[in-house]
């Protein structure tokens, strides 16, 4: 990990294709493949704040997405700031800068309860003039959307597997962007005031993680162009909370990345 760790504190859901989605049976572009998995995240991150009831449940409507059921916040604010997060990281997923996507669920004290990471990793390398050719091998868009639909069943399902959040603390989440080692992050000419990244805490991070916190696998996809894998760690202090033992002192070090301002 280096000075490449961003994080972004706490737009509809279209059922429509995506601009440029190829027919059925054309293999996916570097671009089109880029587009599919922002879209994919989007969706995702309110699945993640649904389903572990990070918001009111009143606070979701019903959407339908990949043809499965999915839960879109209705909220303004949050809606913005999810679209947001998502394009800054599609910035850094087109250079082939990012490592890991991390959608941190904390408490009260900044202190990371659950991590929903995000890997992803170019399979090719890809001419800037060649973005829009379609890449032989590649999937297409249509086995790209039904891998897209297990990923958010198995979301659907995730309480199943890590159970109820710790009772007792109110809870917000983070969008962390883990940038790969010989990547700095990008600068925005627009020179946005308040600048929209932040340096992470080093507990949101997945260098952050305790030795005894728990990884749980739940789908990978080999696109042909870029691999993506989610997995969700329970924290090694949520573990302790769900014990009823009392959690380390509160860490609230900078890591070498960089978080969302809000």
């Amino acid at each position: 990990m280096s000075d490449s760790e961003l994080e972004m504190p706490g737009q509809e859901m279209s059922g429509q294709e995506m601009p440029g989605t190829p027919t059925k049976s054309n293999s996916l572009t570097f671009n089109q493949t880029v587009k599919g998995i922002l879209e994919f995240i989007e969706v995702a991150i309110h699945c993640i704040l649904y389903v572990r009831q990070i918001y009111p449940a009143d606070l979701f409507i019903r959407r339908k997405k990949y043809d499965t059921p999915v839960y879109q916040s209705r909220h303004p604010g949050l809606n913005e700031y999810i679209s947001g997060a998502v394009k800054a990281v599609g910035e850094e997923l087109v250079l082939g800068n990012v490592d890991k996507v991390v959608i941190v669920i904390k408490d009260k004290e900044e202190v990371a309860l659950e991590r929903f990471i995000f890997t992803v990793q170019n399979m090719i390398d890809v001419e800037s003039y060649n973005k829009d050719t379609a890449v032989v091998g590649a999937m297409n868009a249509t086995s790209l959307g039904q891998y897209f639909r297990s990923f958010l069943v198995k979301l659907n399902m995730i309480e199943a597997q890590l159970g109820e959040m710790p009772h007792g603390d109110s809870r917000s989440f983070a969008v962390v962007l883990e940038l790969k080692d010989s990547a700095a992050p990008s600068v925005n000419a627009a020179k946005e005031t308040p600048p929209p990244w932040i340096p992470a805490v080093t507990q949101h991070t997945t260098d952050g993680a305790a030795d005894k916190a728990e990884l749980h696998m739940v789908r990978a996809v080999d696109t042909g162009v870029i691999n993506l894998a989610l997995a969700v760690q329970e924290s090694e202090d949520k573990l302790k909370l769900i014990r009823g033992e009392l959690p380390p002192p509160k860490r609230t070090s900078k890591g070498k990345g960089k978080e969302r301002a809000t």
